[in-house]
C-alpha cells in the first residue's frame, strides 16, 4: 500500500487490496472512499470485496466512481459532501490517487487558500496545476469567460477536421476558425494496410500537423477535456476555455487495445502485430516475409470499427505473398470475426469468397478475441454462435494480426453530445446535432449508420462545410449526406475489389461498370489505391478541393 497523506483528515493512495484493510484499521482510519470504477483494470478487486472487508474491520465505506481524467464539478461536490459527513480520518483511493487528490482539491476551493491546497497536494506527490483555474473559480469549471473565442471551433485535426476546415474556409474565407488537437503528426491511415503488405513505406503516411493546418486557421495544440454546449464552450486540459459560435466535432475514435487481455504486453513481438498502428504496420510485413510454415490468425472485433475491410485486407495481402512465394500450402490461414458475415454489403461477398477459397482460408464467425498470451502464442476467443451456448476456445498461432476493439473517445462518451452508445448524436442526413443546432459532427465519432472510412469523411466534409456556411449566412438550404463510404479491398497485390456503398448497403459506384466494376477484382482499382488516392488525400481532400464530392444543395423545406 502506497499511502500519501494530504492532511490530518485525508490520505489518498493508488489501488488497494483486501489485504490492506487490517493495516488501514491499525493506522486509525475510520472511513474509506473508493473513487475508481469497478472493471477499470483487470487486476483490481471490486468495491464489494473491499467494502465487505472494511465493514468487518469497522471502517465506514462509500463508493464514488469517477472516470479517469474526467473529474466533473458534480464529482467534486459529491466528494466534498462525503468529506464533510464521514468520520475522520478518511482514506480515499483510485488507480493512482490522482483522482482522489483532485476531488479533494476542488472540494476545498473557497475553504482553503489556493497556495495551501497546492502545497499540501504537492507534498503528497500530486501536481494540481491542471486544475488551478477551477480551484481559483471556486472548484467549478469556468465557462463564462473564454481564453479564446472563434466563429467555428473544430475538435480534431485528422482527415475529417482538416478537410472540413479547408472546405469551410473556401466558402467563407473571412471567418475565424480554430482546430483543437494535441497531436504533432497527422497520419494517412488508409496507407497502413499497404505498409503491412510491403507496398508503402511507413514514412510516406505521416506529415507534421503544422504543415497541414490551412493557412489562416488557428491551431490550438491541446486536448479537449469537456464540452459545455449550453455555454457554447469547450474546456481544454488545464481548464482553459475556448468559446465558439458553431462547433464541429470530429476527433476520430479510440482504439481500445486494453480490452483484449494481454494484448498490449505482446504487441510488436511474439508474432503479434496490427496494421491499425503506424509503428506496427512494418512489423506485419516483417512477419509475413519471415513466415514459411505454421498458423496465421487474422482477427476482427465487434462493430463499429474504422475501415471494416482492413482486417481481411491484411489477410489477403499476406496470403497473396505466401501464394506467390510457394509456401501457402504450409500455412494455415484463419480469419476470426466477431460478426456473422465476411462483409456487410452482400454484393461484394462473392468476389471476396473466391479469394478466401484461393488462399484456403478458414473463416470462423462469431469468434471475438478476448485474450492473447504472447509467450505461449495462444489466442483466446469468446464464441457466441446463434442458437448455441457461448464457449471459449484457445487457438495457437505463429503469427497474428489483430484489429483492436474500438469505441468513442472517453471525453465524447461522457459528454452531453453523445447518444446512449457514446457516439455524437446527429441527423444522418445533415450531420447536425439532434439537440444542439450550432453543433455538427463528421468522421468516425458520430452515430450515422455509415462505414467509418476516410472516403466517408471526404464526402462528409463538404456537406458539413456547406451546412455550417449556410447557417452562418442565414440561408435555408442544406446539403445532405447519403451515407457514402468506400472500402478498397486489396485481395491481392495488383488487384482490388472496390466496394462503394451508402446507407442501407445501397451501391454508390463512382464510375460506370464498363470503366470499373467494383464487384470484381480490378487492376484499375489497385491503381487508384496505390498511386491516385494518396495524392488526392494530401493535395485535394485536405486542401478543400472537392473533386467528385462537391455537395448539391437540397432545400430543407
Amino acid at each position: 500500500m502506497d499511502a500519501h497523506k494530504i492532511s490530518d483528515s485525508l490520505t489518498v493512495s493508488p489501488q488497494i487490496t483486501v489485504d490492506d484493510i487490517p493495516k488501514l484499521k491499525e493506522m486509525g482510519f475510520r472511513s474509506l472512499i473508493c473513487n475508481r470504477p469497478d472493471g477499470e483494470g483487470a487486476d483490481q478487486p471490486t468495491f464489494d470485496e473491499i467494502e465487505a472487508a472494511a465493514k468487518a474491520a469497522g471502517i465506514e465505506t462509500r463508493y464514488q466512481p469517477v472516470t479517469s481524467g474526467k473529474v466533473t464539478d458534480e464529482n467534486a461536490d459529491s466528494f466534498g459532501a462525503l468529506f464533510d459527513e464521514l468520520p475522520k480520518p478518511i482514506f480515499a483511493y483510485c488507480r493512482t490517487g490522482t483522482r482522489s487528490a483532485t476531488l479533494w482539491s476542488l472540494s476545498q476551493a473557497g475553504k482553503l487558500d489556493l497556495a495551501d491546497i497546492l502545497s499540501k497536494t504537492k507534498a503528497a506527490g500530486y501536481d494540481m496545476a491542471g486544475v488551478v483555474r477551477r480551484i481559483v473559480n471556486g472548484g467549478k469549471t469556468p465557462t463564462d469567460l473564454a481564453d479564446a473565442s472563434y466563429d467555428v471551433v473544430i475538435v480534431g485535426g485528422g482527415a475529417a477536421g482538416i478537410s472540413v476546415a479547408s472546405s469551410l474556409q473556401g466558402r467563407l474565407p473571412d471567418i475565424k476558425i480554430a482546430i483543437l488537437d494535441p497531436a504533432d503528426i497527422h497520419y494517412y491511415q488508409p496507407g497502413w494496410t499497404m505498409v503491412g503488405g510491403g507496398i508503402f513505406e511507413a514514412a510516406s503516411t505521416a506529415k507534421t500537423m503544422g504543415s497541414l493546418i490551412p493557412h489562416g486557421v488557428h491551431w490550438v495544440k491541446a486536448a479537449v477535456a469537456a464540452f459545455e454546449p449550453k455555454d457554447n464552450a469547450v474546456v481544454l486540459d488545464g481548464c482553459r476555455v475556448v468559446k465558439y459560435k458553431r462547433l464541429i466535432v470530429c476527433p476520430g475514435l479510440k482504439l481500445d487495445w486494453h480490452k483484449v487481455e494481454g494484448l498490449v504486453d505482446t504487441l510488436g513481438k511474439n508474432g503479434v502485430t496490427s496494421n491499425y498502428r503506424y509503428d506496427l504496420a512494418p512489423y506485419t510485413w516483417e512477419l509475413v516475409r519471415g513466415l514459411r510454415k505454421g498458423r496465421a490468425l487474422f482477427t476482427q472485433p465487434p462493430m463499429p470499427i474504422k475501415c471494416a475491410g482492413a482486417p481481411q485486407k491484411a489477410m489477403y495481402l499476406s496470403a497473396d505473398h505466401w501464394f506467390k512465394t510457394g509456401v501457402l500450402n504450409d500455412i494455415d490461414v484463419q480469419f476470426h470475426n466477431a460478426g456473422g458475415v465476411l462483409f456487410g454489403v452482400a454484393d461484394y461477398v462473392p468476389a471476396l469468397m473466391e479469394y478466401v477459397n484461393k488462399y484456403n482460408a478458414d473463416l470462423n464467425f462469431f469468434h471475438n478475441l478476448i485474450a492473447v498470451d504472447g509467450t505461449s502464442k495462444t489466442a483466446t476467443f469468446q464464441v457466441n454462435k446463434p442458437d448455441s451456448e457461448p464457449e471459449t476456445v484457445q487457438v495457437e498461432f505463429d503469427m497474428m494480426h489483430v484489429c483492436p476493439p474500438q469505441t468513442s473517445p472517453d471525453f465524447i462518451r461522457v459528454s452531453p453530445l453523445a447518444d446512449e452508445a457514446g457516439w455524437v448524436d446527429v441527423d444522418q442526413s445533415t450531420l447536425r446535432h439532434k439537440e444542439y443546432d450550432n453543433i455538427w459532427s463528421l468522421g468516425d465519432v458520430m452515430n450515422a449508420p455509415n462505414a467509418k472510412t476516410a472516403a466517408a469523411a471526404r464526402k462528409q466534409a463538404p456537406v458539413v462545410a456547406a451546412n455550417v456556411a449556410a447557417d452562418i449566412e442565414g440561408h435555408g438550404a442544406f446539403a445532405h449526406y447519403d451515407g457514402y463510404g468506400s472500402c478498397p479491398l486489396t485481395v491481392e497485390r495488383g488487384k482490388i475489389v472496390l466496394a462503394e456503398f451508402g446507407y442501407g448497403g445501397k451501391l454508390l459506384p463512382s464510375f460506370p461498370s464498363w470503366i470499373l466494376n467494383g464487384k470484381r477484382p480490378s487492376r484499375l482499382a489497385w491503381l487508384l489505391k496505390e498511386q491516385i488516392l494518396p495524392p488526392v488525400y494530401w493535395k485535394a481532400m485536405l486542401k478543400g478541393k472537392e473533386w467528385m464530392v462537391k455537395p448539391e444543395k437540397v432545400s430543407a423545406g
